[in-house]
């Protein structure tokens, strides 16, 4: 009795990896889109002015999707990158008012913005 008790105790506290079921599409390939700040479509080298009209307009539609009903009710994660591209975007472009290019930023709201605009498919 004690050692079925015992078995039980350490199958239950033994880490398990799963995923939720969803029935739309596999998630993980999509994580994986920008695992380096080189893959950004976003040129650092760029003049500051083209980077923050390119900032700005990511940063734009990222707000339009996370106050659209639809994506904010959908199973898809499409309304979280919105929301973290929101805010990536929206440091890279407080840098950039001051003249500041800040890579990982910039490389971040690329990322996220790709990350958003592949759930919305």
């Amino acid at each position: 009795m004690i050692r079925s008790m015992l078995v039980g105790a350490m199958v239950a506290l033994m880490p398990v990896s799963g995923f939720a079921a969803d029935l739309i599409v596999d998630y993980a390939p999509a994580a994986r889109l920008c695992a380096e700040a080189s893959q950004s479509s976003l040129a650092v080298d760029q003049d500051v002015a083209t980077l923050t009209k390119e900032v700005v307009s990511r940063m734009d539609e990222a707000i339009a999707v996370a106050d659209d009903p639809h994506w904010i009710s959908s199973t898809r994660p499409t309304f979280v990158w919105a929301s973290e591209t929101k805010v990536a975007c929206g440091k890279a472009y407080g840098y950039l008012q001051s003249n500041w290019r800040d890579e990982d930023y910039i490389a971040k709201c690329d990322c996220f913005y790709s990350k958003m605009r592949n759930f919305m498919n």
